[in-house]
């Protein structure tokens, strides 16, 4: 008959190592997570900046208002001074509307040897301009 003596540690050392993995998980899936919520809230500043970037000359000198265009080089100039140096912007305008996508690289908390210390966090937002009578 074989001695089971040590069989215990050897699955106390698995499960040790399981545990540390799921850890190292939860807290860089946490450390993203956050970091998404902070570009989503980036996006949506943007784009409500970005919105207010409309044709004021057709507006309030003319008088028009079935309609406000947005001028996409007064959009990104409403935002030049929001947007971090790391961070990638992309705004797009089309007559009242405005999309913003953002874009960074994180660093990640917690890296097993061999893995990817960063990962790329995107976020989008839109806003639209409508003048009520």
């Amino acid at each position: 008959m074989r001695s089971e003596r040590g069989n215990v540690t050897v699955l106390t050392v698995g499960f040790l190592a399981i545990l540390g993995l799921l850890v190292v998980m939860v807290v860089n899936a946490s450390a993203a997570f956050l970091e998404r919520r902070e570009l989503m809230n980036l996006a949506d500043r943007v784009a409500l900046h970005a919105a207010d970037g409309l044709d004021r000359d057709r507006v309030y000198l003319r008088g028009i208002t079935d309609k406000a265009t947005l001028e996409s080089a007064d959009a990104r100039a409403l935002t030049a001074g929001i947007v971090p140096d790391d961070v990638s912007l992309r705004l797009m305008t089309s007559d009242d509307r405005v999309e913003v996508r953002v874009m960074r690289q994180t660093r990640l908390p917690l890296v097993p040897p061999g893995c990817p210390d960063t990962a790329t966090v995107r976020a989008e937002a839109s806003a639209r301009l409508q003048i009520a009578p």
